[in-house]
């Protein structure tokens, strides 16, 4: 092992979280113990990447849900009302309209079909897995494995409204959500999706802690311009979340991060640094020469 983890050695054999990766398979762990922190009661969706990286989302509760749905329904029903009312202005302008009252009907209905089933699926292939009520709620509908849901999932999981509604105000659905761990309802396991809060991907802004004000920037050069944007977003994201982890599995992580990105570094010889002193020293150096403040 480089000299740069020898010093890293006795925390991670103490570590009590202990994250087994594979870049073969994604692992949801859902163990109290491994996905949430001291006080956090909160649901919790945890994967691991083949960037040998773990990943925490907030699954959406039941009550974030049902608002984000009571404003996409009240969207629905306001298209609704237009609808109905150019079908009136159309079957009183039109006369053939009157004559053929049966296909006029099978029109509206056909309309108000899509406008409930299609209005979720457009809306959630466009925009990523929101309608405009998951977004306003902060929610989005990813895959089990945490990437983006396809136009065919979509499909599927929305048309098992028709199921999850049953036999009113979604009582099946909520049913379903009740007994799941992650609080899915039956369109989610037909489709493997799950729903979470967006505010944890969006809230994950750079928090440095050794970007104080009049600090001087390190004078080392560790060649930080090589690491990826991906690399450079990974080590963004931990030093943001890195408080509010347990002790143990915040230096489990800031040793994994380091050791994926010590190879394309050029450390000092003969210099040894925590992990995560090297993250935020790699992370200020790399703002730095990008601009940032």
């Amino acid at each position: 092992m480089p000299p740069l983890f020898d010093r890293l050695t006795s925390s991670s054999s103490r570590a009590q979280y202990v994250f087994r990766f594979s870049s073969q398979r994604v692992e949801i762990m859902t163990e109290p113990s491994q996905i949430r922190v001291p006080g956090d009661f909160r649901d919790k969706l945890t994967i691991e990447t083949p960037e040998q990286t773990v990943l925490e989302f907030e699954v959406a509760g039941i009550g974030s849900r049902f608002l984000a749905l009571a404003y996409d329904t009240l969207i629905q029903i306001l298209l609704g009302v237009g609808i109905l009312v150019i079908m009136v202005v159309v079957g009183v302008s039109v006369p053939s309209a009157a004559k053929n009252g049966i296909w006029f009907l099978a029109l509206i209905v056909l309309s108000y079909f899509l406008l409930y089933f299609g209005y979720f699926t457009i809306f959630e292939v466009i925009w990523n897995g929101q309608t405009p009520g998951k977004k306003k709620e902060g929610l989005r509908v990813i895959k089990d494995s945490g990437r983006p849901i396809t136009p065919a999932e979509s499909v599927g999981r929305n048309l098992m409204r028709i199921v999850d509604q049953l036999p009113a105000f979604y009582a099946v659905g909520i049913g379903s959500m009740l007994l799941s761990r992650q609080n899915k309802r039956l369109g989610d396991f037909v489709a493997g999706t799950i729903v979470v809060h967006e505010k944890s991907l969006v809230d994950a802004k750079p928090v440095w802690q050794s970007a104080q004000t009049g600090q001087v920037p390190p004078a080392t050069t560790f060649g930080s311009e090589r690491l990826t944007p991906e690399e450079f977003a990974l080590i963004e994201a931990f030093l943001n979340r890195r408080n509010s982890l347990p002790s143990d599995v915040r230096f489990n992580m800031a040793d994994q991060i380091a050791m994926q990105i010590q190879p394309k570094l050029s450390l000092p010889p003969g210099e040894l640094f925590y992990a995560e002193k090297l993250l935020e020293m790699v992370a200020q150096e790399r703002r730095s020469s990008a601009g940032y403040s």
